[in-house]
């Protein structure tokens, strides 16, 4: 913070990191003012002068200009969105900060801004941290209620940015069950953009994150913006044009009419905001992304171990998990070389079919009648550490759970009971639920060694009633982070995956209790590439469920060969989900094959950077490696017919362009008669032992690539020299 006695100055703040920089003008008696959020400056640098004196009145004004703060509020002038609706009865509609306090928490990185209301009685605790190693701002708010009576509160950002005058394009993912991170691009105009999610979850539809770009920004390039609310509930954002020609961006929960009321020296904290701009393009922003979420994921001893070849036994048998079957499938997977064997749903009490069973968590009598230990200790002596499917949220109502405690599930008084999946959702913030929960869930734990849970979550909430009638949306979601955590401390070293009908709970705030999250329930390769290219802009691979799964794919009839399957799922945490059994002998050994070289490349798969580029004519690809992309693997997807005679090259900007690289194709069995790609030229031919070849020319002109038929892949490995 700099003190300038010239009159045409005042105080200001700034963060700094690598690359970004934040600055805040402090006005005595009000909010702070957003005076830059964007590429790095100087830390010598300063606006020069207070912002009110560098802007003239317009005519049919306010006396007053009233810039962008870092909390507007309603009805003391500022005409935008406000960072806060809330009324005392009616009273106390409109709010004004009428004092800041700064505490630093680490000079020049992390303050905590205290905004209090002296009038309507309410203080807001901004905390800003901007990480010097991620360029990730992370922003949260703390509302207190001041006052002597109940404060309703009907929005509350968890914080407002600033996006600069020629942002051009916000791109956004939409989506449904089977089809998550459908890109959708807009244009930033006047208009109001807005997304709102009242289905209780994160949701494949409305996914609570974006990202703005501005002109001429590529996946490699320009100045680009993004931002990711870290919440598994209801939430909104707003994009608003304002009267400067810039924008402001805000992010928070969806409230339910009269979910959030304060009372009198109660507090709320919203969902912390997870923010990053990058010069570096799309690439570079998820770089950002990545390391945060990296440097916070809850891993057993503090550090991720080399991810585990799964096989999940969902569409190799859905709910025949008959005890004899299972231990067969097992042993084809340890043949293999799987290394993780989950059983998924259909193991539990009266489970045959998704219309009984959920709240029984005990094993099926008709399938285990000695429990699950023999089938435990079967996988445990294949050398595989054996996971469970559970999804504690929900309940059937033909279920022993319901019939004992129908009062246990969220709904409203007159209105009928409306199930999805045949099933209703528990109230699991009532301490006697999350309790039965915690000691079933644990019970099995305790008795076996699960080390793996696969936590689903499989239907939007409705009728989300508690028990006092009021509304239950939000107070899911921290009992569920809770009942998560309160098993895991019980049992430090289980991983536990996030998954809701696949991709509808995948946010940065589970993932501050979980450690994978099931991409999608489709796992047709084809579909696959698009869905897992939108994940990895805000989500690192290791945490990606990527499964090979069965031709035809059981969610779509559409039949790729292994070869293109295992190559998609190759760049993820690798998964087998089918019937193993049933392979034949060439089968398996591509399977086996595929699964080798899954570990050998795991480690550079799974640290450092991740590339995404297009070469055109349906040709997409990605490159992993370390920071300075002195080592790569690229995987170049075919995901349509060609238009063109000859290939076009692809790209590779990242790497060093005064270096040299030995370039070799990573050798894999292709499927039986044909590989899908077409007469080998010479210099494809020479990619089998290496060919060194100059960075500048790969980055500029590019690496050829051979012609293939659609829906093949090319993988090769680049070294610096």
């Amino acid at each position: 913070m700099k003190q300038r006695d010239d009159p045409m100055t005042t105080d200001y703040l700034f963060l700094h990191s690598r690359h970004c920089s934040l600055v805040l003008e402090l006005p005595p008696g009000e909010a702070p003012l957003w005076r830059y959020w964007g590429p790095r400056l100087p830390d010598t640098a300063a606006p020069g002068a207070a912002l009110r004196a560098t802007r003239p009145l317009p005519s049919f004004m306010l006396d007053v200009d009233q810039p962008l703060t870092v909390a507007p509020t309603f009805g003391v002038g500022w005409f935008g969105q406000s960072a806060l609706l809330a009324h005392r009865g009616g009273r106390d509609f409109a709010q004004a900060f009428t004092a800041c306090e700064v505490e630093w928490v680490d000079p020049g990185h992390a303050v905590v801004l205290k905004l209090t209301d002296s009038v309507a009685q309410l203080r807001l605790d901004l905390q800003l941290r901007l990480d010097e190693a991620s360029d990730v701002l992370v922003a949260r708010s703390t509302l207190t209620n001041l006052g002597a009576t109940e404060l309703d509160v009907q929005w509350l950002a968890a914080a407002t940015l600033p996006l600069p005058g020629d942002a051009a394009q916000v791109r956004f993912y939409a989506g449904q069950h089977m089809h998550e991170f459908l890109l959708q691009t807009e244009a930033l105009t006047r208009s109001l953009w807005r997304r709102e999610s009242r289905r209780g979850r994160t949701t494949q539809d409305c996914f609570p994150g974006a990202v703005v770009t501005t002109p001429g920004a590529t996946a490699h390039d320009g100045l680009v913006f993004g931002a990711h609310l870290a919440w598994s509930g209801n939430h909104a954002q707003t994009i608003e044009w304002l009267n400067d020609g810039q924008y402001q961006w805000q992010f928070g929960e969806w409230l339910a009419p009269g979910e959030l009321r304060l009372a009198p020296g109660a507090s709320v904290i919203t969902p912390e905001l997870v923010a990053s701009c990058s010069t570096a393009g799309l690439n570079g922003l998820a770089a950002n992304f990545h390391a945060e979420l990296r440097a916070r994921l809850p891993w057993a001893g503090g550090a991720m171990k080399p991810r585990p070849v799964h096989l999940n036994t969902w569409e190799g048998f859905y709910f025949d998990v008959q005890p004899e079957k299972v231990k067969e499938l097992a042993t084809a997977a340890a043949g293999l070389g799987v290394e993780r064997f989950v059983l998924d749903d259909g193991w539990f009490n009266a489970r045959h079919h998704d219309r009984a069973g959920l709240g029984d968590w005990w094993p099926d009598a008709s399938k285990f009648p000695q429990g699950l230990g023999e089938l435990i200790a079967h996988v445990n002596g294949l050398g595989m550490e054996f996971g469970l499917w559970v999804e504690p949220e929900m309940v059937n109502p033909d279920s022993e759970l319901f019939r004992a405690h129908p009062d246990w599930a969220l709904q409203l008084a007159g209105r009928p009971l409306i199930t999805a999946r045949n099933q209703l959702v528990l109230d699991i913030s009532r301490p006697d639920v999350s309790d039965y929960l915690f000691g079933k869930i644990e019970a099995l734990l305790a008795a076996h060694p699960i080390g793996y849970l696969k936590w689903d979550h499989n239907r939007d909430l409705t009728t989300a009633g508690l028990a006092d009638g009021t509304a239950g949306y939000r107070a899911q979601v921290p009992a569920a982070y809770a009942l998560m955590d309160r098993l895991r401390a019980a049992h430090p070293g289980v991983e536990i995956e996030s998954c809701s009908g696949g991709g509808g709970r995948i946010d940065f705030g589970v993932l501050r209790h979980t450690h994978r999250v099931w991409t999608s329930d489709c796992i047709d390769a084809l579909s696959r590439v698009a869905m897992q290219r939108g994940f990895l802009q805000f989500f690192p691979p290791e945490i990606m469920g990527a499964h090979i799964g069965t031709s035809p794919a059981h969610t779509t009839g559409r039949t790729q060969s292994m070869a293109f399957r295992a190559a998609v799922a190759l760049p993820g945490h690798l998964g087998v989900e089918l019937d193993a059994r049933l392979f034949d002998e060439a089968t398996r050994a591509e399977v086996s094959q595929w699964i080798t070289l899954y570990k050998r490349w795991r480690d550079r798969l799974h640290h450092g950077r991740v590339w995404l580029g297009e070469a055109g004519d349906g040709l997409a690809w990605q490159a992993h490696g370390d920071e300075a992309a002195s080592e790569l693997l690229l995987m170049v997807y075919r995901t349509e017919p060609s238009s063109f005679k000859y290939n076009p090259a692809a790209r590779l900007p990242m790497l060093d362009a005064g270096a040299r690289y030995r370039v070799t194709r990573v050798r894999h069995t292709p499927p039986a008669g044909h590989d899908g790609f077409g007469p080998a030229a010479p210099f494809f031919d020479a990619l089998e032992q290496g060919v060194e070849l100059d960075g500048a020319w790969l980055a500029h002109a590019g690496l050829p690539l051979p012609r293939s038929v659609a829906e093949t892949c090319f993988i090769v490995h680049f070294e610096r020299l």
